[in-house]
């Protein structure tokens, strides 16, 4: 073992526990430092509160005194928590978050200190936007960008930093965030969804989407990923033969949870709680050193904030341990990548899940409106839907044996097919008092305790109905939640509207009546969207085959997918809709091309700078001692000595054409992207799928071929057997 490695497995051996404090009560911890309703009422006037309250529930405009009267009680209370600084913290096209902190701490005219926060600086900011991603919707020297609060996300305080959620929008106002186009996805979806369900129950005024996301992800040693290049440059181990012993085993899966882990996950779930974000599950994943969380579902808007923050969080609290997080969708060949799935569902503001089936005929009519809208909007939107979780890294784990394949499909159970089936069998347009009570949908027997649910798991299927709600599994574990959440939401929204003009058609000129009006556009819609359900296995070649007849999109890489993104009818959509404008939807296309192309550039960089700085040398210094073997041998025995050395000359041959191939493949790789280099960004992106990342696993082959030959010892890299054992 060489000497990098050998400290580096040093270090994670010896790390002691970290003791983690005995937990409070949860209750007693929720929200002590999120600036939420508890924390409002005590510093805001009542004048203060309900203005909060109004731009959370109606989005009316807080006027600039009642702004200054929030920020000082805003202040106040952040200052009794222990917070010195203030920032907005956004979501740009990164993915990621940033933030800017700005001290309470001014001094005036004649060199007082004081602690200075009002309405200004609480309503908007205005930081450099210049190096951000963009898309062409400003020019360099236009760099002028705007923070402007979002009252729906509560502020929180992390470490001593005040933070307040935003948006982020250029001079011009376009979006240049994450955030803008959901919230905007989240009102026309609001808005639709309100008009139809007020088909059943007058009283509904509002209708919240709600997200529960499912993160997964993988912990290693923090000196053993710091002896790793390719994992500290690009998230994963792009080089390294699997172990012998990875996931074959199915012994890790729900297993019991390794110390390390375990100590991590609760001094997460702490902070989590301190932040207002509802964690309830964790659990071991399927590959090695692999993990799950997940938290009680929430409004999509919020769900998305804590999604990112808790992302943020687990890199903070992993390096106190020691750890290093892995988001990655594929950080290791040879065992599952990463997902994190969406559960996606419809709330009325007097509590009632639109996608829940009930227990009258009027409340299966409501939920069969709903669940049949959903799924014509995902089988018209199919190939927009795949690009929302489109990514270089994705296109690694999506098809895999723990990934839905890249064709989108909808899953919704026998038993919700078989009432689908019959229903779409009426032909006189009306429903019978019997054919009403048979949409019950009741369940037929019962385990104790457990009710038996009316789908099965289709672990294969990207868009799956789960009793009640509908689990989007093709999302990847670094994606923003906000991504997929815009089109899923825009093409429901867009669904619903179109879907009660044509209700109302038919009630205003055939006189017909609402019930039979609604059943007569689901049944055709239920006819027309047959072709998205698939109930079978997704991995399967002849699903493949299936959804070619049917005219399904299987875009496999993501220039494939985001050609989508800029056709006229997906303008059209987003901008009746009032999500994004053209500017927008094409700087965004251009952004994620743009990010495609880096990330698969970085990776060629940092693996030919292993494969010539660290694999070769290395193999030609193991050579070399092979060589003075045969030659030692030759010394002694003569003669004799090639009988005696015949396995050193055959490894000898073989380490020389596997440094061979490296280095000849390297090489063309890099010729490949210069050439790459030279294109627009929708060729180059092309180009680099084409052209140089097939390198990357040819390149890998050798590598690792090259480790199962070399002495242990003097192999560069720590091992994925040593990455994949969490001590």
């Amino acid at each position: 073992m060489n000497t990098l490695r050998f400290f580096a497995l040093k270090e994670s051996y010896s790390r002691k526990p970290i003791q983690i404090a005995e937990n409070q009560h949860r209750s007693a911890l929720f929200g002590n430092n999120v600036f939420g309703k508890k924390a409002m009422r005590q510093v805001l006037s009542a004048e203060a509160f309900r203005a909060v309250e109004d731009a959370i529930n109606t989005g009316s405009k807080i006027e600039r005194a009642m702004a200054d009267s929030i920020a000082a009680g805003m202040k106040q209370w952040a200052l009794e928590h222990g917070a010195t600084h203030y920032t907005h913290w956004f979501q740009p096209l990164t993915g990621a978050t940033a933030e800017k902190h700005d001290a309470f701490f001014e001094t005036d005219l004649d060199g007082n200190a004081m602690e200075k926060f009002d309405g200004a600086q609480l309503v908007q900011q205005e930081p450099d936007a210049s190096s951000f991603p963009h898309g062409g919707i400003r020019n360099t020297f236009e760099a002028r960008g705007y923070t402007a609060w979002d009252p729906s996300s509560p502020a929180f305080i992390l470490d001593t930093t005040l933070c307040i959620p935003t948006v982020f929008v250029s001079y011009t106002g376009e979006a240049l965030d994450n955030k803008t186009p959901l919230l905007r996805a989240l009102g026309a979806i609001d808005s639709s969804a309100t008009a139809v369900a007020q088909y059943f129950n007058k009283s509904v005024n509002k209708v919240t989407a709600t997200l529960g996301w499912e993160q997964e992800y993988f912990l290693i040693d923090a000196a053993l990923a710091a002896s790793r290049p390719d994992i500290m440059q690009t998230g994963r181990a792009m080089l390294g033969h699997a172990p012998a012993k990875g996931q074959q085993l199915d012994d890790h899966y729900f297993g019991s949870i390794p110390t390390r882990a375990l100590n991590f996950m609760k001094d997460l779930e702490q902070q989590c709680m301190l932040l207002g974000i509802p964690v309830k599950t964790r659990h071991n994943e399927v590959a090695p050193n692999q993990f799950e969380l997940a938290p009680v579902f929430e409004e999509a808007n919020l769900a998305v904030d804590h999604n990112s923050l808790i992302m943020d969080l687990m890199d903070r609290i992993a390096e106190r341990h020691h750890l290093k997080v892995l988001f990655h969708e594929k950080p290791f060949a040879g065992v599952n990548g990463s997902g994190k799935h969406n559960n996606w569902s419809l709330m009325t503001d007097n509590g009632i899940n639109l996608l829940s089936p009930g227990t009258t005929p009027t409340k299966n009519l409501q939920f069969l409106t709903f669940f049949i809208n959903t799924i014509k909007a995902v089988q018209d939107n199919e190939e927009l839907l795949r690009a929302s979780v489109a990514s270089a890294a994705n296109d690694h784990r999506l098809g895999s044996s723990e990934a839905p394949p890249a064709i989108m499909s909808v899953f919704i159970g026998k038993q919700l097919t078989k009432v689908l089936d019959e229903l779409e069998k009426v032909t006189d347009g009306k429903l019978s008092p019997q054919e009403k009570t048979d949409l019950k949908l009741n369940v037929v027997g019962k385990i104790p305790e457990i009710l038996l649910d009316n789908t099965d798991r289709n672990r294969t299927s990207p868009f799956a109905f789960t009793g009640n709600k509908f689990e989007f599994r093709a999302v990847g574990s670094t994606t923003n939640c906000s991504r997929p959440m815009v089109v899923l939401n825009t093409i429901v929204a867009r669904q619903l509207s179109d879907f009660k003009n044509e209700v109302d058609a038919l009630i205003d000129s055939k006189n017909m009546k609402k019930d039979d009006a609604i059943f007569n556009v689901l049944r055709e819609y239920i006819k027309a969207s047959k072709r998205i359900r698939f109930e079978g296995d997704g991995y399967s070649a002849s699903w493949e085959a299936e959804a070619k007849k049917r005219k399904l999109s299987n875009n496999k890489t993501t220039p494939e997918a985001l050609n989508i993104q800029i056709t006229r009818p997906v303008i059209k959509l987003f901008e009746e809709t009032g999500v994004m404008n053209e500017i927008e939807l094409k700087a965004r296309y251009e952004i994620e091309l743009e990010e495609y192309v880096k990330r698969i550039q970085i990776e060629s960089r940092v693996l030919g700078n292993i494969a010539q700085n660290h694999i070769i040398p290395t193999a030609i210094r193991y050579q070399n001692l092979l060589i003075k073997n045969v030659k030692g041998l030759k010394e002694i025995f003569g003669a004799d000595h090639k009988k005696l050395g015949q396995e050193q000359l055959v490894l000898i041959e073989k380490i020389s054409e596997y440094i061979k191939t490296i280095n000849t493949l390297t090489f063309e790789m890099i010729e490949a992207r210069k050439v790459a280099n030279q294109e627009e960004v929708a060729k180059r992106a092309v180009s680099y799928t084409k052209n140089v990342l097939p390198f990357f696993d040819q390149i890998r082959y050798a590598s690792d071929k090259l480790e199962l030959l070399v002495e242990d010892k003097l192999w560069p890299l720590t091992k994925n057997r040593e990455l994949l054992n969490l001590h």
